[in-house]
């Protein structure tokens, strides 16, 4: 399809205006928005929903018309570069638009002039008709179900939502515009993939035949403004307790694993559980796709890498973790351990790289251990279970479980600790757990906590040897 060909199908698209944000404060489970909307004189900026108007439909394309020839004399292929959209491309943009509508008869400032720049601007710059989405900070995940049918979560909750794409070619022209920006790719030859957007928002595309309705499209947002440990403490997903735990855990150099299912706040959690490490620590994270972000200067990030179209060039999360004991690092930070590089990690933590830290899909505390050694396994070393097991016990110190409760909200519902062996068994005690027989309010939002369950932790003796001593009232009136 030739250029010209492209932009004017493009230009042919329509979308749904976006409902301006309430407030655009930070709730749980819907980290911020994408974009300024304030950024060169977004029409958004002025803080009032706008209303469909619809013009003359013939009016319309002849603008489009007119955009759609002066775009291609002014800028040509630079639209369709695979680098992320500069400010002047998009001030460009938006001039030769103003100019256009100008002459057009469309004054500037009213409702139409508002909804034809901002539905022309999100179709050449942006997502087609899930831009708006993207923006509102209040959607934490879009997932595109085919062109017709598309879902948000907001608070926990999924909503199925009237935009759509035109057809499953104009969905596809968006899939390709967001993995091409970050150098991946996806056809029918290799019909899945893993990428992120410029802010670090995770994407999942899966394209036919793999998916037999049409294209899905799976993105999972994150704010560019992470959330603090403050933040989790006022959702509830964890408490003061608990978080001051983690804290003198994580200063001390413990090794913590967070656990749970998809979309349970694990990446969140590690992202806050992280900021507790020493700024003068170097620090290497090792992610498929760039998520976390960490606030210390000694940083070193690296991302696995697929094969390229001839099969070749992988690089796995293992290489990345074989590669990093090779840098020096103080602490090696994991997004998520899925393979047999969960050998190289527990190797790692049992060879003088304490204070490591990653996450692992489980059911629970106990179900992630059992993750674990089944991934060691997966290594392909014939390493017997019980040294796989001793490996675990040694390695680990804490888990931190979290789970997606019914109610949409995402709460740390066990933290354990790792005492060692009993026989052939890791052996692991409770420290904190949520507690469910509390239950739920007349909204159905659960009215439970996390509880000290009466033990002493082990891991105080631990904390006091390298100098950090933790009030042994903030566990309660603990009786030793």
């Amino acid at each position: 399809m030739s250029l010209t060909d492209r932009l004017a199908q493009t230009m042919g698209q329509t979308t749904e205006l976006p409902a301006v944000a309430r407030g655009g404060q930070k709730t749980p489970g819907a980290p911020g928005a994408l974009g300024d909307p304030r950024a060169l004189g977004d029409p958004r900026a002025l803080g009032v929903p706008i209303p469909a108007v619809s013009p003359d439909s013939h009016r319309l394309a002849a603008i489009r018309e007119q955009v759609h020839r002066e775009l291609l004399d002014t800028l040509g292929p630079r639209l369709y570069e695979s680098g992320a959209v500069d400010s002047e491309l998009e001030r460009r943009v938006r001039e030769t638009i103003s100019d256009v509508l100008s002459r057009q008869g469309v004054a500037a400032g009213t409702l139409e002039s508002l909804r034809l720049t901002t539905e022309l601007t999100d179709e050449i710059l942006g997502h087609g008709p899930i831009e708006p989405l993207l923006r509102d900070p209040e959607v934490s995940e879009v997932m595109v179900n085919g062109p017709d049918v598309i879902f948000v979560e907001r608070a926990g909750r999924i909503h199925q939502v009237d935009a759509t794409f035109n057809d499953e070619t104009h969905l596809r022209q968006v899939i390709d515009r967001i993995v091409s920006r970050v150098g991946r790719r996806v056809d029918e030859s290799s019909p899945m993939v893993d990428a992120r957007l410029p802010d670090g928002s995770r994407v999942n595309a899966v394209l036919p035949p793999v998916a037999l309705d049409g294209s899905l499209l799976t993105i999972r947002k994150f704010s560019r403004d992470p959330f603090t440990v403050d933040d989790l403490i006022k959702f509830g997903t964890m408490t003061p307790q608990v978080a001051a735990l983690l804290n003198a855990c994580v200063r001390s150099r413990l090794d913590v694993l967070i656990s749970g299912g998809t979309g349970s706040g694990k990446t969140t959690t590690l992202n806050v559980v992280s900021s507790f490490v020493p700024d003068d620590e170097r620090l290497i994270t090792i992610e498929d796709a760039a998520e976390l972000q960490l606030r210390q200067r000694h940083v070193l990030r690296m991302e696995s890498r697929p094969p390229n179209i001839e099969g070749r060039g992988e690089i796995t999360i293992r290489d990345l973790v074989r590669n990093a004991l090779r840098m020096r690092p103080d602490r090696i930070i994991i997004g998520e351990v899925r393979d047999g590089a969960a050998l190289d990690l527990l190797q790692a933590m049992n060879t003088g790289h304490d204070g490591s830290l990653t996450t692992v899909h489980a059911n629970g505390p106990r179900d992630s251990l059992a993750r674990l050694e089944t991934m060691a396994l997966m290594a392909r070393m014939d390493l017997p279970v019980r040294a796989i097991r001793e490996q675990i016990a040694a390695a680990i110190d804490l888990v931190i479980h979290q789970a997606r409760l019914r109610d949409g909200t995402r709460r740390i519902t066990h933290v354990s600790e790792i005492v060692g062996m009993e026989g052939e068994v890791v052996s692991m005690q409770d420290l904190f757990r949520f507690d469910l027989a509390a239950g739920c309010d007349a909204s159905g939002r659960h009215l439970g906590t996390l509880r000290w369950t009466g033990l002493r932790p082990r891991l105080l003796d631990t904390l006091a040897d390298r100098g950090i001593q933790l009030d042994a009232e903030l566990f309660g009136q603990a009786p030793w």
